[in-house]
């Protein structure tokens, strides 16, 4: 079964003529984001810069040609999350995570189908060839095959390839707020009561590794400085992450299942790599720099890290009421 299914990154095809997910033939497209969400949050003239930084598109522009049967299936599927969305916090919390899964899945691989296609060209107008290494290939092929779940009889077994956190969050105004990384599989947005971070393929290590914050914050109520700061923890811990994601593919003619086995690391390693509190508070001063809040006031000699998640010394939940910032 596994070999019927298109994978666009064995031979790098990224035309406009085949559909993204199922490599259909089409001469139709989808939007990147959804268009309720474009039109709510009047974003589509915004602008958006490629990863070089030398090319910048509106968010409306941005689509993937798309067939007419896969259309309808994320047609579906953005019904079913926006059901849930419009409940805030409360329906987010209800909606199966498979289904969070898919529905952020295809923003952050519309943006990475972006990257590809920009570079494709670009490259080709140098007369260069396009290539990714078998790393990449690897990583956003299992990625691809897993959107794919939204189409085909594609599965998941106990243990998920992702780890997925949504927790109540407070702002003052209508907004959207999102964060992505098209290469390591990232994506958090808050909106409408809740926030949400997705990494993609962690087989729910990350998850695992910060179980103790997840648990505090179970049920509360987050401030946006609290909701960056979470997201830095995810962000960061990917980035020492040593371990490569591996899968047990069950493949069959009535599917493919997909089983995420433990991530270990190679030699003996930890699984999780040095924690540098310097490098943390660089990432965290750059989320936290719309409050004004230096690298060096967070990481000061002598002191516990500035944390607006846990309180210094008992380590603590810190309530939304305790902190004096805007929202």
């Amino acid at each position: 079964m596994i070999d019927s299914l298109y994978n666009p990154f064995e031979d790098l095809i990224f035309d406009e003529h085949f559909c993204f997910l199922s490599g259909a033939l089409t001469n139709d497209t989808i939007s990147v984001f959804p268009e309720w969400l474009l039109e709510h949050f009047k974003f589509a003239d915004e602008r958006i810069e490629m990863m070089d930084k030398t090319k910048a598109y509106k968010f409306g522009d941005l689509k993937m040609p798309c067939s007419s049967e896969v259309k309808t299936a994320f047609d579906a599927l953005d019904t079913q999350f926006r059901a849930a969305y419009e409940k805030g916090y409360e329906g987010m919390a209800e909606l199966d995570e498979e289904v969070i899964f898919q529905w952020t899945g295809r923003i952050v691989y519309g943006l990475l189908y972006q990257e590809l296609v920009y570079e494709k060209n670009r490259l080709a107008r140098q007369g260069k060839d396009f290539g990714l290494s078998s790393f990449l290939k690897d990583r956003f092929s299992h990625f691809h095959l897993m959107l794919q779940s939204l189409i085909a009889p594609v599965s998941f077994g106990e243990r998920k390839p992702w780890s997925i956190a949504v927790f109540p969050l407070k702002y003052s105004a209508d907004i959207f707020s999102y964060r992505d990384d098209t290469v390591n599989l990232l994506f958090s947005m808050g909106v409408n009561g809740f926030g949400m971070v997705v990494c993609f393929q962690d087989n729910g290590a990350i998850g695992e590794r910060l179980s103790d914050i997840l648990e505090k914050i179970d049920g509360q109520t987050l401030h946006p400085i609290q909701f960056e700061e979470l997201y830095a923890h995810f962000h960061y811990s990917d980035y020492i992450l040593q371990a490569k994601p591996e899968y047990n593919m069950q493949s069959s003619e009535d599917g493919v299942r997909i089983e995420s086995l433990p991530m270990k690391a190679a030699n003996g390693k930890d699984l999780f790599g040095f924690w540098d509190d310097d490098m943390f508070a660089q990432l965290l001063a750059n989320y936290w720099s719309v409050y004004g809040i230096p690298r060096e006031e967070i990481l000061q000699f002598q002191k516990p890290r500035l944390s607006y998640l846990e309180a210094p010394y008992s380590g603590d939940f810190i309530p939304f009421e305790a902190i004096d910032l805007p929202y």
